[in-house]
């Protein structure tokens, strides 16, 4: 037996080796010492383990001709999926394991589960996890899945992480997660072998608790299989069969296995680290990489039986009760990649590299000092996929969902397959989000990858940027925005504005994974430096500067580069049948229109917002003219969504059978736009048209010429201004752009970025898709009922479930807040109204023109009953920030030109 301190000195002593390098999977048994150790705390999966192998073994069960689904992967998310398909009623569903139930991953995972997480989303998802594996499971089958309520406790050593927890403590309000934010005092009588000399606080959720693997996949798949389901383990899939229909769509037609084949219209991938090898079964790259994660479990240690378990964030370690022991493990700054993944790895540990682990053993023994004298009794050191659990609120690599998110993910995925899409917002798991140039790309995956388990215990900041992946995508203006002080976020690969910074260019530089794997950490880097001022919940050093390029948007002219956005063309013959289907608005007007719309599913949750503009035939193809036969239509939307545009739009495409095309031209064409009282007599000096109102109404579009170059104008605005959108093709940004800013000179013009479009377009009461708006929102629940085309007769996608919604009466609505003082908000906090939580804020913004605080919220009647204008009306509210509420005011909408009059050109 070795202890845990005589452990770090080993890991201080022994010869460095490169975490680079991955280290070969090992047997389960072996000698004895802190490196050598195998046991692990599952002994019966261990026993099992010792069976023969599955080629030995054959099949558990026949294999069937046919499935509905085929669920490929034995582990947690694997049998959630197959037990939520059952739930749902699919009959013939089918789950294929290589080896047997939680062999790959799965097994040896500590199976903690953490309710609170700053992402509404994943509360939901973890709290439908904690239901089943509690409570649902046991009264379905009567076995016990092995789920203990010990509580969970934050640790925070800093103000800042305990701001942090204040946060969470606040938007579990709004879910019913109790929690409490605890002194050192009374973190020190909750858990008395923890020191607290340096503790600001913690965070205790009482019903946080543990998960037991093997004991919740068995009881899952019980469920699945008394409702019609089938489980075959030893089962290995050799290939996938994909068809191609008669409208070129590729379609699964059956899964190839060792002892044979099965027919199947639909596969889900649930298989891990092995995801990306079945996913090249059928042509599908999935973004993956395998790393080393490890903990090592102790010996009895006498009280601490009952204790919660802890993450000390800051110190990157957690701290699981095990009994009368503790598992103890990490997230390290140089985790091992496990570069050459075996599919013969089935129940197997690799070679803990203590150079890598001891960095987490210090911080155990600071915080629970017993431990310093405690003998270990095991190592795991096994493989997991992407970077460990995902970052919410932090644009991460696509990563796969653990076991404390696998109940909900697998409900999702059940949803999705049954009903054509998950019932919440998935978008953050959805790995079609990212274009194919980043999937593509192996550093792209490898340092998002790296970067997401780095950071994972990182304090998640509102205005965080990712510092690896960078510089993949970069529209015309780079440079030249670069050169004028452009501080640039990314968002899917694409590099756009963030604001502009007095102090000079601040470039990203090639990541340096924070000074691991022998690489040399950036020094005095200036990108790196801005995005330090961020790290706060206050309003951020450079927040007069955002300011200032606000007021000049308001007072004079602002240009904002958004060439990131999609820019896609819906052209043939049933272009207008599909338009009719697709868009929420009526976008069958005459050529020169252009309409704000959504896009629906078919339950009547709003997919995306987007501009649709109607185009005339031209006898010339180009990146502004299309050349089709029949309609034509030109969609510009989010860069930050254009992807998960694109594959809805495709995807409704195939389904209806649409004799039309969809053309990307994203990277052919820039877009800037120019907004504010003074954009009209800008742009007239460099457009060749008349600008006024009766030439060029508001929404509709021409071809003109902007210092000579062809460009598409449209005026719309995005900020409550009066204003115009520049679409250029790429090699004439950078001369349009010079030409605007010199006439703009006099005028007062300024470059702005999208810290400056979140405030003004929160200000104004524009809805941002992904924040205010998702795919669970309808439009009527967002105030957007003028983009539904519900009073004419023709049919649309998701129609009929806005219909029965206007029938029954709203159950929640988005409501507008403004608070007087000025404190920053974020999203997350708790809505208060005459006592009582009735939502959350989705989305927050300084708004400058008003000078006040905004916030935009769905609230919900606690009675139950639909949610009306009378009742929006009356009640009184506050918004709570870090536990202290404020007093709000409601608003059914934006007090800022309530009456449309700017965009008008009415000043």
């Amino acid at each position: 037996m070795a202890s845990l301190s005589r452990a770090l000195r080993l890991a201080a002593t022994c010869p460095h080796r490169n975490p680079a390098q991955g280290l070969g999977p090992r047997p389960r048994t072996g000698g004895t010492g802190p490196t050598t150790e195998k046991s692990v705390p599952y002994q019966r999966t261990l026993k099992e383990a010792q069976q023969p192998s599955a080629e030995a073994q054959g099949l558990s069960q026949p294999l069937p001709r046919a499935a509905s689904v085929v669920v490929i992967g034995g582990g947690s998310l694997g049998c959630q999926t197959l037990y939520h398909l059952a739930k749902l009623g699919v009959s013939g569903a089918l789950l294929l394991e290589r080896e047997r139930l939680t062999s790959g991953t799965t097994w040896h995972t500590a199976g903690l589960l953490w309710q609170l997480r700053p992402s509404d989303v994943e509360v939901e998802l973890l709290a439908h996890t904690r239901r089943v594996v509690s409570r649902d499971l046991e009264e379905e089958t009567g076995l016990h899945t092995g789920w203990i309520q010990n509580g969970g406790l934050f640790i925070a050593s800093n103000r800042q992480r305990l701001d942090e927890y204040k946060r969470l403590m606040s938007l579990g309000k709004a879910y019913g997660v109790e929690s409490h934010v605890l002194s050192p005092a009374e973190t020190k009588a909750l858990y008395p072998l923890m020191n607290v000399d340096d503790l600001y606080g913690t965070l205790y959720v009482p019903h946080d608790g543990t998960m037991d693997p093997a004991g919740t996949c068995t009881t899952l798949s019980r469920a699945a299989t008394a409702r019609g389901a089938q489980v075959i383990e030893n089962c290995p899939v050799t290939g996938i069969r994909v068809r191609t229909d008669d409208f070129g769509v590729r379609r699964v037609a059956a899964v190839e296995t060792a002892h044979g084949s099965i027919q199947t219209p639909c596969v889900v991938n649930c298989a891990g680290v092995w995801a990306g090898a079945v996913g090249r079964m059928a042509g599908v790259k999935v973004p993956l990489v395998a790393m080393h994660h490890a903990y090592v479990v102790t010996e009895r240690i006498e009280g601490i039986q009952n204790m919660p378990n802890v993450r000390d964030h800051d110190a990157s370690v957690y701290l699981r009760l095990q009994g009368d022991a503790l598992s103890v493990g990490g997230y390290e700054a140089n985790p091992v990649f496990w570069e050459e993944v075996s599919d013969k790895f089935a129940f197997g540990l690799f070679d803990l590299d203590w150079d890598v682990f001891g960095q987490h053993i210090e911080g155990a023994i600071h915080r629970v000092p017993v431990l310093e004298k405690t003998g270990i009794k095991s190592t795991v050191c096994g493989p997991g996929e992407g970077g460990g659990e995902p970052a919410p609120g932090r644009p991460v690599a696509p990563l796969l969902p653990g076991m404390m998110l696998g109940g909900g993910c697998g409900q999702e995925l059940a949803h999705w397959i049954v009903h054509g899409r998950p019932e919440k917002d998935m978008h953050g798991y959805d790995i079609r989000r990212f274009h194919h140039s980043l999937t593509d790309h192996s550093r792209w995956i490898r340092e998002r990858s790296h970067e997401s388990y780095a950071k994972n215990y990182s304090i998640v900041f509102p205005h965080d940027e990712p510092l690896a992946g960078r510089n993949m995508r970069r529209d015309p203006l780079h440079e030249e925005l670069l050169a004028r002080g452009c501080v640039f976020q990314e968002r899917h690969g694409w590099e756009r504005p963030g604001w502009f910074s007095p102090q000079g260019p601040a470039p990203v530089l090639p990541y340096d994974y924070y000074g691991a794997y022998g690489k040399r950490a950036h020094q005095d880097y200036a990108y790196s430096r801005l995005l330090g001022d961020e790290y706060t919940f206050d309003f951020p050093p450079h927040h007069d500067v955002i300011k200032k390029e606000c007021l000049a948007c308001r007072g004079a002219a602002a240009v904002f580069d958004m060439s990131y956005f999609g820019k896609f063309y819906l052209v043939g013959p049933d272009a207008r049948k599909a338009a009719d289907w697709l868009f929420s608005a009526d976008v069958s007007r005459p050529p020169g229109s252009t309409v704000y719309t959504c896009m629906l599913n078919h339950r009547g949750g709003t997919e995306s917002d987007l501009t649709v503009s109607r185009l005339a035939p031209s006898p010339q193809a180009s990146p502004l003219t299309p050349a089709f036969e029949g309609d034509g239509y030109y969609l510009a939307v989010g860069g930050a969504v254009a992807q998960h545009n694109w594959c809805h739009l495709t995807t409704v495409l195939q389904d209806r059978q649409f004799r039309c095309q969809l053309v990307d031209r994203s990277e052919d064409l820039g877009l800037i736009s120019i907004q504010g009282p003074a954009s009209r007599a800008i742009l007239q000096e460099v457009l060749d048209a008349d600008l006024s109102n009766e030439a060029f109404p508001f929404s509709t579009h021409k071809l003109v010429r902007a210092a000579g170059h062809l460009v598409r104008a449209i005026r719309l605005s995005f900020v409550g201004e009066l204003g115009w959108e520049l679409h250029i093709p790429r090699p004439s940004c950078l001369p349009v752009y010079r030409a605007v800013m010199t006439a703009g000179a006099k005028h007062g013009l300024v470059n702005a970025g999208y810290r400056a479009v979140d405030s003004l377009s929160t200000e104004k009461g524009y809805r941002h898709w992904h924040a205010d708006l998702r795919p669970d929102d309808s439009p009527l629940e967002a105030g957007l009922a003028f983009t539904c085309k519900l009073k004419s007769a023709v049919p649309f996608l998701g129609r009929e479930a806005l219909e029965k919604q206007q029938a029954e009466g709203l159950r929640r609505r988005l409501v507008c807040f403004t608070v007087d003082e000025k404190v920053p908000l974020f999203g997350l906090e708790a809505i208060w109204r005459s006592g009582q939580v009735v939502g959350h804020v989705r989305r927050a913004d300084f708004g400058f023109a008003i000078d006040k605080t905004l916030a935009y919220g769905y609230i919900r009647d606690p009675s139950g009953r639909p949610v009306s204008w009378d009742f929006v009306k009356s009640g009184d509210y506050a918004l709570e920030r870090m536990g202290v509420a404020y007093p709000a005011q409601a608003h059914l909408k934006s007090p800022f030109d309530p009456g449309n009059r700017r965009v008008k050109g009415i000043y």
